[in-house]
Order: structure tokens, then C-alpha cells, then sequence
């Protein structure tokens, strides 16, 4: 595994490595310290065994998937592409159930992204009404509790605004900052599909489907 591997993993989970270039300075070695002291772990700043299983395959962000979630596989599956560098094939998996908000470099995809993972897996599951629209996802399914595979809800803004966020649960734990938030994978999340922190505070519904 190499050092600029574990910055990028160290970032998708909430922990600022500094720039990207494959050197273990300051800012590096300081995040990992962060990322072992919000998993009790031994804060040396060191990536051995321990920290390297936390962060790669212990961490909230990829837990192991036990039980039938097509829908999760199918987003692991499209994890790191970019709305840029990866656009054709981006727009191709978003049209991939018949339909597509549009070119994902001029349009918010977050909803498109997991309309398409449910649409394509679940065919036969009822679908919000314009699921584009983050919000919409709040009138989708069961409600549950925050549970691993679930279609997480967020507000932006104002809590009853039109602004929002939707994406798959995958974990929770802090943040680089100490705060509490959930993990989500999901799309147009820094412009990629990616697993990324948000606060729980800002969390409006989570919900599973009726076929689940």
C-alpha cells in the first residue's frame, strides 16, 4: 500500500492529509494520528497492521456486506468515478435504468446516482416521484434507523428547504474535527462517487426499501 493510497483513504473517511502527493510529511502523519484516536487505536502516527485494517477494511466506510444489499454492491462497484475524468462512463451507468437527469458535470447526480443503483437492482420497487431531487427521497420506502445500506437523507440550508443530499449509509463515527457524523457512499460527492462524512445533525430520514 503506498503513502499517497492512504492519503486518499484518509480524506474519503474525513481526515485532511494535506495535498495528494505520495510524501508521509507533517500534515499526513498528523491525520493519521487523528484517524487512530477516533478509532481508540495507538496514536503513533504509524500505518501498520492495526491502522491499515481500520482505515482499509475495519473503518465505517466498508464495512463488510452480510446479507443481499444488490443496490450497495452495485454503488461499491462504481466507487471512484469522477464526474469529469470518468464522465462517459459515468453518464452511461446513469442511464443504464432508461433514464438520466443529465450530463453529471452540469447537473447535482446525487439522487440519479441512487435512483440508478435502486432502479437497476430493485425493479420492482416504487421510486419517489423526480427522484433527482435529493428531498424526494424522504417519501421513499421504510423509515428505519440508521442501518447499513440504508438511503440516507440530508438538509441543506434550512431543514424544510428544498436543498438536500441522498445517498447509501455505510457507517458512522467522527470526523478529522471530532464530530459526530454518518459515512455515506453516494454520487456528486466531491464531484466522484465516493464515501464521504456528514453530520448527523443534519441527517432528515433514513429509509430501506419495501422489498428489502
Amino acid at each position: 500500500m503506498t503513502t499517497l493510497e492512504i492519503q486518499r483513504q484518509l480524506k474519503e473517511v474525513g481526515f485532511d492529509p494535506g495535498p495528494l502527493d505520495g510524501l508521509p510529511g507533517r500534515q499526513t502523519l498528523a491525520a493519521i494520528k487523528a484517524f487512530q484516536r477516533s478509532k481508540n487505536l495507538l496514536e503513533d502516527g504509524i500505518a501498520g497492521p492495526a491502522t491499515m485494517a481500520a482505515l482499509f477494511t475495519g473503518t465505517p466506510t466498508e464495512t463488510v456486506v452480510r446479507e443481499n444489499m444488490p443496490w450497495l454492491d452495485l454503488a461499491r462497484q462504481k466507487k471512484g468515478l469522477r464526474e469529469g475524468r470518468n464522465n462517459a462512463e459515468l453518464s452511461r451507468f446513469l442511464k443504464s435504468d432508461g433514464k438520466t437527469l443529465g450530463d453529471p458535470a452540469k447537473n447535482p447526480w446525487c439522487g440519479d446516482f441512487v435512483e440508478t443503483c435502486i432502479a437497476v437492482t430493485l425493479p420492482g420497487e416504487s421510486l419517489p416521484k423526480n427522484p433527482y431531487l435529493a428531498r424526494n427521497w424522504l417519501r421513499f420506502g421504510k423509515a428505519v434507523e440508521p442501518t447499513l445500506g440504508a438511503i440516507a437523507v440530508y438538509w441543506r440550508g434550512e431543514k424544510k428547504g428544498p436543498s438536500g443530499h441522498v445517498a447509501f449509509l455505510v457507517g458512522e463515527g467522527k470526523d478529522g474535527k471530532g464530530r459526530e457524523v454518518f459515512f455515506n457512499l453516494g454520487g456528486n460527492q466531491s464531484n466522484a462517487v465516493t464515501v464521504s462524512p456528514l453530520a448527523k445533525r443534519s441527517a432528515a430520514r433514513m429509509s430501506v426499501a419495501d422489498q428489502r
